[in-house]
Formats: structure tokens, C-alpha cells, sequence
């Protein structure tokens, strides 16, 4: 029987950049764009779809929001969710909670007593759903990230920073519930808190280290620019209005 043909190794797909590594320009092009959310809105308000669309722009790729919240940007074969924290002290605070979803177990296996459940198999269905959730991205994208944004109260200090997004094996962590009726996972190996899970509404937070490298910006605060002025440079004109009721 003959051998089947040789082929050529095909070189495996990189990312767009190294993980932490952003684009050349991105910090200034990032403070530019901060500060034209606060000249322009006047609060220092800048939610999650916000930072979406920013983080897009700045890297070349696409915006595209999704239900799932783990491939809401798409470059390729590199796909990020993206979330926003805020922080007194984004350059230096080294945890964040981030919101990752909401995991049911009454929905997804049709538990009913979730309080006598045992908390090994709670905290095993609960980790379940979510590796479902980014083991169905990742059959779709060779690398999967989350970027986030840690800002400010006033969004005059920011920082970002990557990690990749990954499978939890159930078997690491341990579970028990607080005295505030929230379920928490436990790093076995450094008995580390990692997770929290609340039975009402079921948000499922994750505890993330903040690392070192991560990129930090400060900006000056700018002048609001006035709607009038606005209006005239782009000659508003009352002719642009239907009033259809």
C-alpha cells in the first residue's frame, strides 16, 4: 500500500501580537480617545460596548457583539471579550472581579434545590457551563483573549491589560458558601479565592491578578466642548428634523 503524499507543515496561526504586547501608538491613540469621551459626553461615563468598539478601532479589527461576551471583537483568527472594571488606582490595584456571565444550574441541568445541593457538584455544573461557553469559541478561533480596562473614577486613569481566556478544570478548586449566601471557589493548590457565584440571578465573577507589564495611562483632563459649537461646525440645520408624530 502506498504512503499517503507528503505535505508541507503549515505554519501555525500567530496573533495579531504577542499577548500584552499592543500595537505601536496604542496608549497615545488610547488617551486620545478618552479624552474625546469626556470633551465630548461631559461625564466620565464609558461602559462596556464603549471600550468594545475603542478596542477594535485601535487594533484594525472588528466589532461585532455577541450574546456569548467572549468573541465581541474579531481579528482573524484572534477573537477577545472585552470588559471594563472600575478602580481608584488602576496603575498599581493588583486584583479585579470581572463579571463573566450567568451560570444556572436551574437552567442548564434543571437543578431545582440549589441550597442542598453538594457543593462539589454545584461548583463542578457551574465551572461546566462556563468551559462550554469558551470551548465553543475556541472551535471557531485559534486564540481566544479577554482585554480589559480598568478606569478610573473621574477616567483620568486608566489601565489595560490581556490574559488568555481558558478551561477551568473542576477537579483544582474547592467550594463553600459565604456567610452572605454567595458560593466561592477556592484555588486547591494555593487556597486562593478565584470565584464567586451568586444562587439569585446567578453571576458568576472571576478574581483575576492584575499583572506588572500591564499598560497604564494618565491623562489631563480636557474642556467640554460646547453642543452649540457642535452643532454649528457641522451647520445643523432645522430641516434635518421630521417630527413624525
Amino acid at each position: 500500500m502506498e504512503e499517503g503524499p507528503r505535505l508541507r507543515t503549515v505554519e501555525k496561526y500567530k496573533p495579531p501580537y504577542p499577548l500584552n504586547k499592543f500595537p505601536k501608538e496604542f496608549a497615545f491613540n488610547l488617551g486620545r480617545e478618552l479624552v474625546y469621551v469626556l470633551a465630548s459626553r461631559g461625564t466620565p461615563r464609558l461602559e462596556g460596548p464603549d471600550w468594545e468598539e475603542i478596542f477594535a478601532r485601535l487594533v484594525g479589527a472588528q466589532w461585532k457583539p455577541s450574546n456569548v461576551g467572549l468573541d465581541d471583537i474579531v481579528l482573524q483568527q484572534t477573537a477577545w471579550g472585552a470588559k471594563t472594571v472600575k478602580n481608584r488606582k488602576p496603575s498599581t490595584v493588583s486584583k479585579i472581579r470581572l463579571i463573566s456571565g450567568r451560570n444556572s444550574p436551574v437552567y442548564s441541568y434543571g437543578d431545582r434545590e440549589i441550597s442542598d445541593a453538594d457543593p462539589k457538584e454545584l461548583g463542578e455544573k457551574i465551572l461546566a457551563i462556563w468551559n462550554e461557553r469558551v470551548a465553543g469559541i475556541r472551535k471557531l478561533y485559534r486564540h481566544v483573549r479577554t482585554v480589559v480596562l480598568i478606569k478610573s473614577n473621574d477616567l483620568l486613569e486608566a489601565a489595560i491589560f490581556e490574559f488568555e481566556t481558558i478551561l477551568y478544570r473542576a477537579e483544582d478548586y474547592r467550594w463553600q458558601w459565604n456567610k452572605r449566601n454567595n458560593f466561592e471557589g477556592f484555588d486547591k493548590r494555593r487556597n486562593q479565592h478565584i470565584f464567586t457565584w451568586q444562587p439569585h440571578g446567578s453571576q458568576f465573577t472571576i478574581i483575576e491578578d492584575v499583572p506588572d507589564d500591564r499598560l497604564a495611562i494618565r491623562i489631563k483632563k480636557p474642556p467640554i466642548v460646547d453642543r452649540g459649537k457642535i452643532l454649528k461646525a457641522i451647520k445643523f440645520d432645522k430641516s434635518w428634523i421630521e417630527i413624525i408624530k
